[in-house]
């Protein structure tokens, strides 16, 4: 664990309580004197870094050494457009995108998107803090919704498409706006809005899952 979300991290002394304590104590061993490092939501850019003072059997008491503005993020910008699957097939891989450092996910309701998935941005976020705890991310992932592909392209005209075509995308491509399908990709009339749209393939004769493409497009992009 880089460092630890915490609401009330910034202040001069922290105590910290059940299963927080127990992890640190009982699992991370920390001991008198170890350090820490803390974030706060609410200035998520400042990292703070602690020393432990004090440990009781149910209690940890923490003391503030420095904060400062630490930020950590991808050094190039992807924002996804990923029409909506499966959610767990899309909480799968939220914490590898989050990773890698992916900027933004629009998500599209297409024509072969199931329409009755609700998506709960709120239960992303807490897969993404406990993501960014981990890989040292300082900012969130973004997330949005559109009705469909032509409301999407109509507002990011630059979209680039993951589609079969001929067209493959070079080790050194560069690109920040990319368009992934669902299952079973793109309908004929999407296909038709998506004409004037520059597509791309990956390098492999193996059918990628929509998760698997994603993955695969934004690690080849960012990494």
């Amino acid at each position: 664990m880089i460092y630890i979300l915490h609401d009330e991290a910034s202040k001069k002394t922290l105590n910290l309580k059940g299963e927080l304590h127990k992890y640190l104590v009982k699992v991370r061993r920390h001991s008198l004197d170890d350090e820490l490092f803390f974030r706060n939501r609410d200035d998520i850019k400042i990292l703070h870094r602690y020393k432990i003072v004090n440990i009781e059997s149910r209690s940890l008491e923490l003391e503030l050494l420095s904060s400062k503005e630490e930020i950590r993020c991808s050094k190039k910008s992807l924002h996804i457009a990923w029409c909506v699957i499966d959610i767990k097939s899309i909480e799968k891989v939220l914490p590898s995108l989050n990773e890698i450092g992916v900027e933004k996910i629009s998500f599209i309701y297409s024509d072969r998107s199931q329409k009755n998935i609700k998506l709960d941005f709120k239960r992303f976020e807490r897969i993404l803090e406990a993501s960014m705890q981990q890989c040292g991310r300082s900012s969130y992932m973004e997330f949005d919704t559109y009705q469909g592909i032509k409301e999407f392209i109509t507002k990011f005209e630059d979209v680039k498409v993951f589609d079969f075509c001929d067209n493959i995308l070079e080790s050194d491509a560069n690109f920040e706006r990319v368009l992934i399908g669902c299952e079973g990709g793109f309908s004929k009339e999407e296909r038709e809005l998506l004409q004037s749209q520059e597509s791309f393939r990956l390098d492999t004769p193996m059918v990628l899952r929509s998760e698997s493409a994603v993955m695969a497009v934004a690690s080849k992009i960012l990494l």
